[in-house]
């Protein structure tokens, strides 16, 4: 047997040092407790609610209630169909020039309304979506309504119209989806004007031009047409 070297010793010692190290790791990670999910869980949680605001705010402007009126309250509606309005006359471009044309004033629903109380007629339309006015006039026996040249689901008349808030002269033009409905409408129209006849006889006394200015401008409707 070879006797022990210094060498041999020291390898000795470094493997005994080195198992007693991974001896004592394993102990400590045996011992240490383990962390359950639900106890992460519950940890955040509590987190979560110690930082929860519990601040209130009180508006600055109290916004009240208000009733809104459109003015047809009182009425009945006779008639409605959707349909597309026209007007003819200058537009902004050419105000003053004496340059007239045809130009879209908007898609709703044309209707005849019926006053409740005191009977009375007036055809109104309103561009959907916006609900603004874009035509206001009486039914006045007087109107004519005239084919449109060249299509059979419009009509062509000439009205006061107060839509602007002032009474306008207005040479108007509907088209409707098809000529029935057109028809329906002229039919309609025309039942309503008797209608208004009667109640306005004895009321008024006629213009002293006897409504020429009206039939003057009714006369030309029917050289006038939209465009398709």
């Amino acid at each position: 047997m070879h006797p022990e070297t210094t060498t041999d010793r020291i390898k000795e010692q470094i493997l005994v040092d080195v198992t007693m190290a991974s001896e004592e790791g394993k102990t400590a990670t045996e011992s240490a407790p383990a962390v359950s999910k639900d106890e992460t869980t519950s940890e955040n949680k509590e987190e979560v609610k110690e930082v929860e605001s519990t601040a209130t705010f009180e508006p600055v402007v109290k916004l009240e209630e208000v009733e809104t009126s459109n003015g047809e309250e009182e009425e009945e509606v006779v008639y409605s169909s959707r349909s597309k309005l026209f007007i003819f006359g200058e537009t902004l471009l050419d105000i003053g020039t004496g340059k007239k044309s045809w130009r879209e004033r908007g898609i709703g629903e044309a209707r005849i309304l019926r006053h409740k109380e005191h009977q009375k007629l007036r055809f109104l339309m309103r561009q959907e979506k916006t609900m603004k006015l874009i035509a206001n006039h009486a039914v006045d026996p007087r109107i004519v309504l005239k084919p449109n040249a060249g299509s059979d689901r419009s009509w062509v008349w000439s009205a006061f119209d107060f839509s602007g808030g002032e009474l306008v002269e207005t040479v108007f033009a509907l088209r409707f989806p098809d000529s029935d409905i057109a028809n329906e409408f002229n039919e309609k129209f025309a039942s309503c004007q008797k209608e208004m006849e009667s109640l306005l006889a004895g009321e008024d006394k006629e213009d002293e031009d006897g409504g020429k200015e009206t039939d003057e401008a009714t006369e030309a409707l029917s050289k006038l047409k939209t465009e398709e």
